[in-house]
Parts: C-alpha cells; sequence; structure tokens
C-alpha cells in the first residue's frame, strides 16, 4: 500500500495509466474465458492480456524510477510519449485480436502491415528515448539514494534497451519461432514453444532487466561492482537463450 501512495505521488500520470492497463489485463483474462475467437491455435485474447500486463508492470517501474532524475521536464515529455505510443500498441493489438487476427507480423494486406510498421517505428521510437533517459542516469552524479541501486537502474535501463530491440529480429522474420510457423504447442501462459526456438524467450527475460537489476542492486548488491557482475551475468544469461532459439532449440522440450 505504501508503495502505491509513493508511486502515485512520484508520477501519478503513469500511476494511474498503469492502473487501467492492469484493468484491461484482468478484462483480457475474462475474455479468454468468454471469447472462442482463436489466433494461431490458441484463445485471441491472450496475447492483450499479456501485453496489457507487461505494458502495467513497465508504466509503474519508469514512473517509480524517473522520480530520480532532477531534469523534471525530460521527465514529463518522455511520461507523455509512453502513454501515447502505449496506446497506440495496445489498441491495435486489441483491435485485431477482438477480430480474430494477428497484429504483429501480419502483412496480409498494405492497411495491416501499414499498422504492424506504424506500431514498429512507435515503439522503437519509445525504446531509443528509453536509452536516452538510461544516459540521463549515467550522466546524473547526485542521487539521493545508494549507488549500487542506481548502478541497477543504469544497466537494468542497458539491458532492457538491448533486448527490447532484439523484437526487431522477429520483425525482420515476420515470425518469433525459429524452425518452424508461429502456433505450434507452448508453454502455459507464455506459450513459448517447446519444440522449436522461440525469439520471445530472450526477448521477455531481457526487458525484464527493467525490473531484477534495481531491485538487485537495491535489496542484494553489497557494492556498485556486484551489480556490474550480476548484469553481466545477465546479460550472459540471455544471450545464451537467444543463441539457443537461433539454434531452433526449445526452452524447454516437452
Amino acid at each position: 500500500m505504501k508503495f502505491l501512495i509513493e508511486l502515485e505521488k512520484r508520477n501519478p500520470i503513469l500511476y494511474y495509466f498503469g492502473w487501467l492497463y492492469f484493468i484491461g489485463g484482468i478484462v483480457s483474462i475474462i475474455m479468454t474465458q468468454t471469447s472462442g475467437t482463436i489466433v494461431l491455435g490458441i484463445n485471441a485474447w491472450i496475447k492483450p492480456m499479456k501485453f496489457f500486463f507487461s505494458i502495467w508492470i513497465f508504466c509503474w517501474t519508469m514512473g517509480w524510477l524517473l522520480a530520480y532524475l532532477n531534469n523534471k521536464a525530460r521527465v514529463r515529455i518522455y511520461t507523455w510519449a509512453v502513454v501515447v505510443v502505449m496506446i497506440i500498441e495496445q489498441v491495435i493489438i486489441t483491435w485485431q485480436a477482438a477480430n480474430g487476427r494477428l497484429s504483429h507480423f501480419n502483412i496480409s494486406t498494405p492497411f495491416y502491415q501499414s499498422l504492424f510498421i506504424f506500431m514498429g517505428i512507435a515503439i522503437s521510437t519509445l525504446t531509443a528515448w528509453t536509452g536516452v533517459i538510461g544516459y540521463y542516469f549515467f550522466k546524473q552524479r547526485q542521487f539521493d539514494i545508494p549507488m549500487s541501486y542506481v548502478w541497477g537502474i543504469r544497466l537494468g535501463i542497458v539491458l532492457f534497451v538491448v533486448f527490447a530491440f532484439e523484437g526487431g529480429v522477429m520483425a525482420s522474420l515476420l515470425s518469433h519461432t525459429v524452425g518452424a510457423p508461429d502456433g505450434g504447442s507452448g508453454l502455459p501462459v507464455f506459450n513459448w514453444s517447446n519444440q522449436y526456438g522461440d525469439l520471445r524467450v530472450a526477448h521477455f527475460i531481457g526487458i525484464h532487466s527493467l525490473q531484477v537489476l534495481p531491485l538487485f542492486g537495491y535489496y542484494i548488491a553489497k557494492n556498485n561492482r556486484s551489480v556490474q557482475l550480476f548484469a553481466a551475468g545477465y546479460f550472459i544469461l540471455t544471450v545464451f537463450l537467444l543463441l539457443q532459439a537461433l539454434q531452433k532449440m526449445p526452452l524447454l522440450r516437452f
């Protein structure tokens, strides 16, 4: 409860926007139980659900972390950029799913291809902008928080940006499965392929460095060096998962 009160103070825009997406995720869960629409062999509402929850976590994470930057004008502009881009992303994903269509990799008509490209441009712009936010964390020298926590934030943002851009590999292939078409059997909830390589595994692990590394830096790390070593290990693990997928190997086979 204290976290929510503090988050609302730090960034009310991303706080309430995050709640909106959390509710969207709950609605999507309900829709998976009431709608029979299927896309690539699974309920069409699973994808909007995952994106609603992912964006909710991202908004609350950035809402919390941005408060440590001194330049509030930059923070305000970035905050509104998050809102605009995530609305674009989620509206397209949800609308396409509700109509039983793919949102990502859909080039079946010029219009759907344009939507896919538009989403890619929007999210790539926001990802690059998040990288700029990371640069400001490196540039700023004075913080009222432990430096191990600062390094967790810095390196968490760096790895987030790197593996967010891994989405470009999937976009270039028009697929997230390596070795077979998208839509085969997969792990529960995540739906990562359990027979072939799946680029979403490294993408997921990589972008959640945004939460894992700051938490490690704040609660576990003894010094800056330990954060840097942990981040290096996290990077190596995620690269391994990426290479594993590119070799057509699933995370778990069953």
